[in-house]
């Protein structure tokens, strides 16, 4: 990945919980266009926390994460709204589709928030259903769907509106292995062909195989796991 741009920038985060216990602190994360990152860590070592901290969700202790340039940090929380909306994908581990929309709804709404084509929204949904193979289903609901076909379709989501970053919450903790292996390939094929920055967390070091580097989370940050 020498050469192609940074598009995630984490510099000396640090974030503590109530008791006080720190999670993690001093941790520096680069993560560059088309590669695909998977953090790996034992439970409640912080993986969700700062899963939601890349995400804008949550704030760090200490530190800056920069998102495509812009430093999260700086933004006020309207700006913050906008930047997710636009420039981040998050895959969250229950899928989040909408019961109420069709797929393709479902899968059009992060353009349906910054845009007001609708028009071109459906047309993107429904290439990017197509590309998961669910071309033929964007008429149908979540109701109708394996587990493996709704994480499809939380990829599309996520991947619809092309934004710079893609995250991902244990996506295939619900998953049979077959099935989550499938979901896996096409995750890290799609953050590649994208040419998006990608972060997995996961408690399987089969699922963080697909990755490009694996990372452990600890209370001193992250370290890169070597000999795979």
């Amino acid at each position: 990945m020498t050469g192609h741009p940074i598009l995630l920038d984490v510099q000396a985060l640090g974030k503590s919980v109530p008791g006080p216990r720190r999670l993690f602190r001093s941790l520096d994360l680069q993560v560059r266009a088309g590669e695909l990152v998977a953090i790996i860590g034992e439970s409640g070592v912080g993986k969700s926390t700062l899963l939601n901290i890349l995400a804008g969700l949550d704030d760090a202790d200490d530190g800056q994460v920069a998102i495509d340039g812009t430093i999260l940090g700086s933004l006020d929380e309207a700006a913050r709204t906008r930047l997710r909306r636009e420039r981040i994908g998050f895959v969250f581990q229950a899928f989040h589709i909408l019961p109420y929309l069709t797929l393709r709804q479902n899968v059009a709404l992060p353009l349906a928030l910054i845009s007001p084509d609708a028009d071109a929204a459906e047309t993107r949904a429904t290439a990017m259903l197509t590309a998961v193979g669910l071309g033929d289903r964007g008429d149908g609901y979540a109701r109708d769907l394996s587990g493996g076909e709704l994480q499809r379709v939380a990829i599309a989501r996520a991947l619809v509106h092309r934004p710079s970053l893609i995250l991902a919450d244990e996506p295939t903790g619900n998953l049979d292995p077959d099935t989550a292996s499938r979901v896996l390939a096409l995750f890290a094929n799609a953050v590649r062909d994208n040419g998006a920055a990608g972060v997995m967390v996961t408690h399987s070091d089969a699922s963080a195989a697909i990755a490009d580097r694996v990372l452990t989370l600890g209370a001193d940050g992250l370290v890169e796991r070597r000999g795979r």
